[in-house]
């Protein structure tokens, strides 16, 4: 980082978000206490393992935000007139994420041994820096919710994975044990999958896949759960339904892909597929894998019997 001659332009600074509403008379008081620097492309701002002691303004350029690692995808990009630094420039630690120049950039730095002075002469900078503060907490949130949820999410088809049918499976069965409810878990597998790959090739499998978790999830109420399992196996829980019932709906489900003899794709029109499909009810004290091994076995005996079929 090279230290840069810059002469400052109030009228562009007053519609920064960290000035707005300071004084002319103070603004110019705060900018002495500011420093102008050069950046690199490519050059590290900031890092979790160096102990920042500055807060940045960005005049020119880019920056983006990693955490983590450089090696995953940015979190966020700050363009001219946003800060950086505020989080461990005020509670004098290290960043919580790496902030890079994607070009060469121009931004201005101060020192924390300023923050006092600066508050004191400035209660409206405080305010702005507190509400950038507050920004960036909420949007560190939004980044873990999306984290989360995204862990939880087979990027294909939108299905649930394996990961969230673990935590739902145990709420939903201890909430249906409490209650008194029955519980049924649908095991599917769609027909001759292999075949389809061969003849259609891996792309159009990748759009059959989807097809059928569209197809399926449309009819599905919002306390259901669909999981893609693994390949072309999916498992759909259906929590407050009966033996009964569920066969109802698994029979329904089957017909409803049954019924699309062709769909169209980006890669032209596709034949459909078919599902064979497996039944279980809950029992006292099921674990997880002792119902899925249940509605597995049942899948085998559609298979058996000709595929495109429910049995359980």
């Amino acid at each position: 980082m090279k230290t840069a001659r810059w002469q400052p332009d109030l009228l562009q600074l007053r519609h920064v978000r960290l000035f707005q509403n300071v004084a002319a008379s103070g603004l110019e008081q705060l900018l002495r206490d500011f420093r102008a620097c050069e950046l690199e492309a490519g050059e590290i701002l900031l890092s979790p393992f160096n102990r920042n002691q500055y807060l940045y303004l960005l005049l020119e350029g880019e920056l983006k935000v990693y955490l983590g690692s450089l090696d995953n995808q940015a979190v966020s990009t700050l363009s001219a007139g946003e800060c950086a630094g505020e989080i461990s420039f005020i509670d004098n630690d290290h960043p919580s994420a790496y902030v890079v120049a994607t070009v060469p950039s121009l931004a201005l730095r101060l020192h924390r041994e300023a923050l006092v002075g600066l508050f004191q002469h400035s209660p409206q900078l405080m305010q702005n820096l507190l509400e950038l503060l507050c920004e960036r907490v909420r949007q560190g949130n939004r980044i873990i919710l999306d984290s989360e949820q995204n862990a939880n999410i087979d990027t294909l088809t939108g299905c649930f994975n394996r990961r969230w049918l673990e935590h739902v499976y145990e709420r939903e069965s201890t909430r249906c044990a409490f209650n008194g409810q029955p519980m049924c878990m649908l095991m599917l597998d769609v027909d001759h999958f292999k075949a389809y790959n061969d003849q259609h090739g891996h792309l159009a499998g990748d759009y059959a896949l989807c097809l059928v978790a569209h197809t399926l999830r449309n009819q599905l109420r919002p306390k259901d759960s669909m999981v893609r399992y693994g390949g072309e196996e999916f498992v759909i829980l259906l929590p407050e339904i009966d033996m009964e019932e569920a066969r109802s709906i698994g029979e329904r489900l089957r017909q409803s892909l049954q019924q699309i003899d062709s769909f169209y794709s980006p890669v032209g029109i596709l034949p459909g597929v078919t599902a064979s499909i497996g039944l279980a009810s809950m029992r006292p004290k099921d674990s997880l894998e002792s119902l899925i091994a249940r509605a597995d076995s049942a899948l085998y005996q559609a298979k058996l019997q000709g595929r495109n079929c429910l049995c359980g």
